[in-house]
């Protein structure tokens, strides 16, 4: 027995407002009923399977903080071109009023 009728599809086609021709709604009854078939029988197979979002289970791979010691101010400025005032000295590209 099919899994959704051609009367069926046509009152969807309906319901949906759009004109489907005869060999249309033969056409679209035939697929439907196909797809459904189908999940049927996934939904038959996959009862016992637990529903997961992948199939690879993932975990989330992290390395320990630990803390270092940073640079000093000096060290941070040893390869500027030019420092001025414990800062990087760069061209100005904006005028005063900016």
């Amino acid at each position: 027995m099919p899994a959704i009728s051609r009367d069926e599809v046509a009152h969807l086609a309906r319901l949906s407002r759009l004109a489907l021709t005869d060999d249309e709604l033969d056409l679209y009854a035939g697929q439907l009923d196909s797809i459904l078939s189908h999940v049927r029988v996934i939904s038959e197979v996959a009862a016992d399977v637990p529903a997961t979002a992948s199939p690879n289970p993932t975990t989330n791979v992290t390395r320990p903080d630990t803390i270092v010691e940073g640079l000093t101010p000096e060290q941070a400025l040893s390869g500027a071109p030019a420092v001025e005032e414990q800062r990087f000295m760069v061209p100005q590209i904006l005028g005063e009023g900016e």
